[in-house]
């Protein structure tokens, strides 16, 4: 298991180092003769010389602080969840009998007390030797030690033998070492009995634990814990969950850190599965396969390749967990393709109070159904079995229309796509319509050929790039030029001259040509939105270079369907989405382009500088009972609508400006349209409020629309400390004490 924390030492007073750096010399030490044998065996490793007799081996106390530096360059101090991992603390403390605590290397783990004598730990009665990594990789057993009575202790450093027994020591020239190795004990003795003598009037002292800071993708959440977990396998898993329920200790249950909101965060503790990433068994007459929950989405569809299977589904990206890709009701696109979760046609939970338990629709349905979109609060998903389709090719086609033909010929689109998804771009009458539908074994795509080549369909982008960052230019160019620039308004909280805007190296940090030909679209969106991200007249600029930038884009692409369903979502964002009914796939009721609708107009209304896109899926319902389409018809058709703001600077303040439009933005569609279409806010997406009357407001809704008494019941019955959850779940959910 790999575990936060960072290396113990228990002091009697304080911890300083001695001059004699890593030897720990307690006066119980001089109680034994053995003991005495083992510090003179350490006085000459510490004076041992070689062949010619230059070079003295010397333990410092900066070995000491490099094996620990060694050992913690391993484990991660920030962690953040989408690329990186602590390394396996493996038992790198151990207890002396004498209460202190030996070190060893990483990977150097020892069963009994003679192996770490051999290995170049010594130890007698409480004292210890640490050695750096450099020497105790060259330190071998000479004699296999039956225990810590044998008269001599042999061991070898570089080929040359030591011994440690009672007989005299005698140095290989002269008698004067002999006395200067006393001297040294002497006075090693002397401040070892000051600083480790056992005195109940010292405090103990204990360095703290290291802490991991685990921020989601873009930024806008983040926990601090020196308690995150990561286990290897399911008897790892199992002892961990035993273990906090019976402490009482916080696990949230945490995934990638793709969720836009805080979710799977928690200061008090967190267990993340990325180390639990295994393809369990791949069955190919049922088109099923089971993985462990931490195995990400992209690495699932890499091995079910061979097999000629994939996902019937996908989000935007890949990165996922399958944990928590399927706790919180991930979606792809399709009328008739439901969220995720109703993939899953098994579970393997692992519960607090009741252990682990192998969920199905043939076994325990109730609580498998509830739990398969159980947002990590009934246990932590530890495997998963889901139902695969055979592999293909999808054709894709996407083309800019205007709102008018939406209206005409969405009914129609929806029915005869298998994948549909807009792209409404505010302050425009463009809407982006992307439709993919599998192609037959042998069937080659349109013959069409766009009558724009790659690099002409940027070129308007970056003309409208250089534009207007000769706009933002002051004349002159120092730092108090630039604060002064009299062309920013109070309002412009993070503008190209913040220093974090375009990101060049360039020293007034506008991009060069060779730079912003390396640039995606995405990437020039964020660049030009960095230069004033709440100015509406700019963000009309950009989005009418996006509409253009769509319509030279019109064409047809094959791929596979993992490649064809994953899209560029662009840079750091806030983004607020919600799922709503609107009818079915043969009856669309069409509230789903009213909702649009409605967004446009209160963007217009309260002038929002709104980027695009506006963007706009669908899926079937699920038998999920927290899914946000739960529903008992499985002809019903629910829509996704998401509006976003990106967060395209590092700097707090500005990015503090853009969280507060982005926020009044949301208010307003929520206010005015989520009680009129029914709809709820994704639950990887859903930010709490922080004043009592709007979160009241928000509970008795989800209480309105999901099973919420039986959610908290299941809730008791499985954790009944709580430990699974975290300050998202406890207030959207508040359970009444037993």
């Amino acid at each position: 298991m790999r575990q936060s924390g960072i290396f113990k030492r228990e002091l009697g007073r304080s911890r300083k180092s001695s001059w004699l750096g890593s030897v720990v010399c307690p006066v119980q030490t001089f109680k034994s003769l053995h003991a005495l044998t083992a510090f003179e065996s350490a006085i000459q490793i510490l004076f041992a010389k070689n062949a010619n007799q230059s070079e003295k081996k010397f333990i410092s106390s900066n070995s000491f602080e490099n094996l620990k530096h060694q050992h913690a360059a391993g484990i991660s101090k920030h962690t953040n969840i989408n690329n990186s991992y602590p390394c396996k603390h493996h038992s790198c403390v151990g207890e002396t009998t004498s209460g202190l605590h030996w070190l060893i290397p990483p990977n150097r783990s020892f069963s009994s007390t003679s192996s770490l004598y051999s290995k170049g730990a010594l130890n007698a009665s409480g004292a210890s030797i640490v050695l750096p990594a450099s020497l105790n990789s060259k330190i071998t057993p000479s004699a296999e030690i039956p225990s810590w009575n044998h008269p001599a202790h042999a061991f070898s450093v570089e080929g040359r033998q030591f011994c440690s027994s009672s007989s005299p020591f005698q140095p290989p020239h002269s008698q004067v070492g002999r006395y200067v190795a006393y001297g040294f004990l002497l006075a090693g003795s002397g401040l070892a009995t000051y600083y480790f003598y056992p005195n109940p009037n010292k405090t103990k002292q204990q360095l703290p634990q290291e802490e991991h800071t685990v921020t989601n993708w873009s930024g806008t959440h983040e926990a601090k814990t020196k308690n995150y977990l990561q286990p290897e396998s399911l008897k790892e898993l199992e002892a961990i969950v035993k273990d906090a329920n019976k402490k009482k200790q916080k696990i949230r249950p945490v995934g990638s850190g793709l969720s836009p909101n805080g979710i799977g965060l928690s200061d008090d503790g967190m267990i993340n599965l990325a180390l639990m990433d295994k393809i369990v068994d791949i069955d190919k007459e049922e088109n099923r396969v089971t993985v462990q929950a931490g195995a990400r989405v992209g690495q699932v569809v890499e091995e079910l390749k061979p097999h000629g299977l994939t996902l019937q589904n996908f989000a935007s990206i890949k990165e996922q967990q399958i944990g928590g890709f399927i706790q919180v009701s991930a979606h792809g696109t399709g009328a008739v393709i439901p969220p995720v979760d109703e993939q899953v046609i098994s579970l393997k939970l692992v519960t607090p109070a009741l252990g682990t338990l192998e969920l199905s629709p043939q076994s325990n349905a109730d609580l498998f159904y509830l739990a398969r979109c159980g947002l990590g609060a009934l246990g932590v998903v530890a495997e998963a079995t889901l139902q695969c389709v055979p592999r293909h090719r999808l054709l894709e086609y996407t083309f800019a229309t205007n709102v008018k033909e939406i209206r005409k010929k969405h009914k129609k689109w929806l029915q005869e796509n298998r994948h549909l998804r807009y792209m409404w771009i505010p302050y425009t009458d463009t809407v982006v319509v992307v439709q993919s539908n599998p192609l037959p074994e042998g069937r080659e795509p349109p013959n069409y050929r766009n009558r724009y080549e790659p690099e002409e369909r940027l070129k308007h982008v970056r003309a409208l790039y250089k534009r207007l960052s000769a706009e933002y230019r002051p004349s002159g160019g120092t730092i108090e030029e630039r604060q002064g620039y009299p062309g920013k308004t109070s309002d412009e909280k993070a503008g190209l001259w913040s220093g974090t805007g375009a990101g060049s190296q360039e020293p007034l940090g506008i991009l060069t040509d060779d730079e912003l030909s390396t640039l995606s679209f995405t990437e020039l969106r964020d660049k030009l939105l960095a230069l004033d991200p709440l100015s509406k007249e700019l963000v009309i600029q950009i989005n009418k270079a996006e509409a253009e930038y769509w319509k030279r884009s019109e064409g047809y692409r094959v791929g596979w369907s993992d490649e064809i369903l994953s899209f560029d979502c662009g840079g750091q964002q806030w983004v607020s989405e919600v799922c709503f009914p609107s009818g079915t796939p043969t009856n669309p009721n069409l509230k789903d382009i009213a909702y649009v609708d409605e967004i446009l107009k209160i963007i217009t209304k309260e002038g929002f500088p709104a980027p695009a896109p506006i963007e706009q899926r669908w899926t079937a319902s699920s038998r999920s009972s927290m899914s946000l389409a739960s529903s008992s018809s499985a002809h019903d058709l629910f829509s996704w609508v998401g509006i976003i703001m990106y967060l395209p600077t590092a700097n707090e303040e500005q990015r503090e400006a853009i969280t507060k439009k982005f926020f009044q933005y949301r208010h307003a569609t929520q206010k005015q349209l989520w009680d009129p279409y029914r709809a709820f806010e994704h639950w990887a997406k859903l930010e709490l409020p922080a004043d009592a009357e709007s979160l009241a407001w928000i509970q008795n809704r989800l209480r309105s629309r999901f099973p919420v008494e039986s959610f908290n019941k299941a809730r008791m019955d499985l954790d009944p400390h709580n430990i699974l959850s975290n300050e998202v779940i406890d207030k959207m959910f508040p359970q009444i004490e037993k």
